[in-house]
């Protein structure tokens, strides 16, 4: 029987709440914990996962795109256990994917279905079409918010568009960057009860909280994920028990959970999302 790989989005309303951050050490964890992961970038004209983890790809999707490179090639592991599938940044062309594009995306990722536990799709924020196409596709949809109300009010604005336009109706939430518990379970509950109001059908779930933690900002700036620099930090455990939680998670048994179909529904999208 073909490996089912859970395929889940790391997605925000706006930048700067520490999305890709969030993906990147949730790769770690869970390559911690024995998971086969690869981290795709799929903020496509803007990629920096690379740039957290201080590499520099010679290849990207860029280079498949245009023939130049295999996915083989591109596909480039980290020190830590999990392998990066990183795109472009400052592409233009990335910014909006052509069917053609993605169709030889999904020929490419046949070879991944049976070698992957999870793919991690840490997408651009807001609701561009390239954000849209992947929050679609995945299985499970993790969404970063802050306690800043622009935070909140741009994830309320995700959820919406999904919901009333994609039929998208079930959620994770991760509070990043809270100065404590409360604080975090308040801003889960203010978000929760915007889509309990005024979205009919939707179901949030919080998955965790991590804290404003000065290790942080120190590993970002040392390029090391913070979950691998300071484990025992407040940041450290709390993505640590994320990790755990997300491991738990199940993929669906359907032939619509493996990799190849996840892109076919990629491929598909443009009609529903225009």
């Amino acid at each position: 029987m073909a490996n089912l790989p859970l395929v889940l989005s790391v997605t925000s309303g706006k930048g700067g709440v520490g999305k890709t951050n969030v993906s990147v050490n949730l790769a770690c964890g869970l390559a911690a914990l024995g998971r086969r992961v690869v981290l795709l970038d799929a903020d496509l004209g803007l990629a920096n996962v690379d740039v957290l983890l201080g590499l520099a790809p010679q290849y990207t999707l860029y280079h498949l795109f245009r023939e130049e490179a295999s996915l083989e090639t591109i596909l480039l592991p980290t020190d830590y256990g999990f392998t990066i599938l990183p795109a472009a940044s400052g592409v233009a062309d990335m910014l909006s994917l052509s069917t053609g594009q993605k169709l030889e995306l999904l020929e490419s990722m046949d070879e991944l279905e049976d070698k992957v536990d999870f793919l991690i799709v840490d997408t651009g924020a807001g609701i561009n079409d390239n954000v849209l196409y992947f929050n679609l596709a995945v299985q499970e949809r993790l969404l970063v918010v802050t306690p800043e109300p622009t935070s909140l009010t741009d994830a309320y604005a995700v959820v919406k568009v999904l919901r009333n336009n994609h039929g998208i109706d079930k959620f994770r939430v991760l509070v990043n960057m809270a100065p404590d518990e409360k604080t975090a379970k308040n801003v889960f509950a203010t978000l929760y009860k915007a889509c309990d109001h005024f979205l009919s059908g939707v179901s949030l779930d919080m998955v965790g909280w991590l804290p404003q933690d000065a290790a942080v900002r120190s590993a970002v700036i040392d390029q090391v994920p913070f979950s691998v620099r300071s484990p025992d930090s407040p940041a450290g455990k709390r993505m640590a028990q994320i990790a755990q939680t997300v491991n738990r998670w199940q993929p669906t048994t359907r032939l619509d959970g493996n990799i190849k179909f996840f892109w076919k529904k990629i491929l598909f999208q443009e009609q529903s999302v225009a």
